[in-house]
């Protein structure tokens, strides 16, 4: 390897053992080889752009993992609730076994306050991640998706998966397992209702009293609905 990628091997170094604050330019050098510290200056103008070089470097490398991950996704063999939980559960195993990985995005997160290049880096990535994941659960191309689903599902799922790997990363002795995380998900189906449900004793636009169940072209009344249903993803708040 040339200079620069030395310096780059050893900001990543850096960053996993010592983390971004108390990383020196002295460190860097020594941890690079003995690469000196002009060179740092030389290749990327200052120790900062360095190690957000680095930082960028770490979070493509999550971002393969995590694609590769969620590649296992959709056992054609398997429910979209099984599916899911599987989904999970390899999400979480990821977590533990590259965890250096993981701690780097929380880092850059930091770190991208103080760098608007940096910042601007991680939100196309989050752009792009909701865009995938949301796809993952609809079962179809990015380019087949409006934009109301990736705001919505593609979110809420990036949402889910930044909040599960905060609490593996902190406190993994307490952390949900794959199937608590669907458990999870099926009790907040159940205290707020499927779509459109209308709270009880709340009269609907036609002067009738609200209820779980609505009628159909009869009169009759429809039972009421007890899953939620997420794309191709069905999860059944009775569990």
């Amino acid at each position: 390897m040339g200079n620069r990628e030395d310096l780059l091997a050893g900001a990543r170094r850096c960053l996993e053992e010592k983390g971004w604050a108390r990383t020196t330019v002295r460190d860097i050098s020594a941890a690079s080889g003995g690469v000196s510290m002009a060179a740092i200056g030389y290749h990327f103008g200052s120790r900062e752009a360095l190690l957000n070089a680095a930082l960028i470097q770490a979070i493509d490398e999550w971002g393969t993992e995590t694609g590769r991950t969620l590649a296992a996704y959709g056992d054609p063999g398997a429910s979209p609730a099984e599916q899911y939980e599987a989904m999970w559960s390899q999400m979480i195993e990821s977590f533990t076994a590259h965890r250096k990985l993981w701690l780097a995005s929380v880092e850059a997160l930091l770190q991208a306050e103080h760098s608007s290049e940096l910042r601007e880096y991680l939100a196309g990535s989050q752009k792009e991640g909701r865009s995938g994941l949301a796809a993952m659960l609809r079962g179809v191309p990015e380019d087949e998706l409006p934009d109301s689903t990736v705001r919505t599902l593609g979110s809420v799922q990036l949402a889910l998966l930044s909040g599960v790997m905060v609490q593996w990363l902190t406190d993994p002795g307490r952390s949900p397992s794959g199937p608590e995380v669907l458990e999870g998900l099926r009790a907040i189906v159940a205290a707020i209702g499927p779509a459109g449900d209308q709270p009880t004793g709340e009269r609907d636009p036609r002067g009738e009293k609200g209820s779980r169940g609505e009628k159909d072209s009869r009169g009759e009344k429809k039972p009421a609905a007890d899953e939620e249903q997420t794309g191709s993803l069905t999860i059944d708040a009775r569990g």
